[in-house]
């Protein structure tokens, strides 16, 4: 029988979808939730009290771009009031110093920005607008208000060769930690998969680079490498478990275990308007679904890595195989490992740099 959950130490809470760009790689769903169905700063002031009562310590306050919402001084000092560490992940489009001390203010203690490249033409290609200089003051301005300052970097075929060059970058624009965030397959990245699907030797340049860096840095600054799982052939850890570290809600309330859960049919993904966090998070089956080992068929259920891997990512086994139960394909033991192998041995010859973008945001 599967035990009780302990606690969720962590919320990401995505108060918009709108956003001023439009990356190619982005997870959020494909149809997105129009801002009309947005939560009131009141009503995600109620969603902290809950999560903090829950447990939580840690809310990354996200989106689409969080900067959109007028009311975000709001909301971030109903997080801040309960205890929860507030940190703000953005593009940077649209923060001035006028903002950031409101923010400040009202309890912020770090940002994450978003960097698409080092080059800016090459940034905008990839994010489908003109955004480099607004994210190179938004680094200063974070920098001059002394807040912690992460950049998250999400690396594919067209970014994986400008590692060092983005490295450079955050030393130069003052970062304590960098996210090189190997592109996760779902939403618009899913989509866009031709494009964006490294081969293994680019992969591999990338790893080495990384490797130099750190032994180069000796911890002046945080590399975190989230690992290229369809290269790699090894199923992460999503997560840390269905259901087992932290929760997301949507703009509209809607909870979920993970971001991309969203996509997976039947799930009755339950919602803040209707039900309580704690039922929510204890019991309700969108999150009990995967959670455990129970949920496990075979080559997972007999595996030494289930306790590790957790059978890898559901969304991911849905997105690639139509069915959330099977081992995640990344893996090598996956019996469906031959689709992923395919994908990546036709992205070391492909030339496709084509992007998909959505026409337009939420309204």
């Amino acid at each position: 029988m599967t035990q009780p959950p302990q606690p969720p130490w962590a919320l990401l809470a995505e108060l918009t979808h709108a956003c001023p760009l439009r990356c190619a790689y982005c997870s959020n769903p494909l149809e997105l939730l129009p801002r009309s169905t947005e939560l009131t700063a009141g009503q995600w002031a109620d969603v902290f009290r809950q999560a903090a009562a829950l447990g939580v310590v840690q809310t990354h306050l996200s989106g689409g771009e969080p900067l959109l919402r007028r009311d975000l001084d709001a909301i971030v000092a109903a997080a801040d009031g309960t205890g929860i560490h507030t940190q703000l992940v953005t593009s940077g489009v649209g923060l001035t110093a006028t903002r950031l001390r409101g923010l400040v203010a009202a309890g912020l203690r770090s940002v994450q920005l978003s960097v698409q490249h080092t080059d800016a033409g090459a940034a905008e290609r990839i994010a489908g607008a003109r955004a480099f200089t607004a994210k190179e003051r938004a680094a200063r301005l974070v920098r001059e208000a002394r807040l912690p300052l992460g950049l998250n970097v999400v690396l594919h075929r067209a970014s994986l060769d400008a590692l060092d060059d983005l490295v450079e970058l955050a030393l130069a624009w003052g970062a304590e930690r960098v996210e090189l965030a190997n592109t996760q397959f779902y939403g618009w990245a899913l989509r866009n998969r031709a494009a964006l699907l490294p081969g293994r030797a680019q992969v591999a340049r990338a790893r080495d680079a990384v490797a130099r860096w750190r032994e180069r840095l000796a911890g002046r600054l945080d590399l975190v490498w989230v690992v290229p799982d369809y290269v790699d052939g090894t199923a992460k850890p999503c997560m840390g478990g269905w259901g087992a570290l932290s929760l997301t809600v949507h703009p509209d309330g809607t909870v979920l275990p993970c971001p991309a859960a969203a996509a997976l049919p039947g799930l009755g993904a339950p919602n803040v308007k209707d039900h309580a966090l704690d039922w929510i998070w204890r019991e309700s089956p969108a999150f009990t679904a995967y959670r455990g080992e129970e949920w496990m068929a075979e080559p997972c259920r007999s595996c030494e890595l289930r306790t590790t891997d957790f059978g890898g990512c559901r969304c991911q086994a849905y997105a690639l195989t139509g069915d959330a139960t099977r081992t995640d394909p990344v893996c090598r033991k996956s019996p469906d490992h031959g689709l992923v192998t395919a994908l990546v041995d036709a992205a070391g010859v492909s030339t496709d740099s084509g992007y998909s973008y959505r026409t337009e945001g939420p309204r």
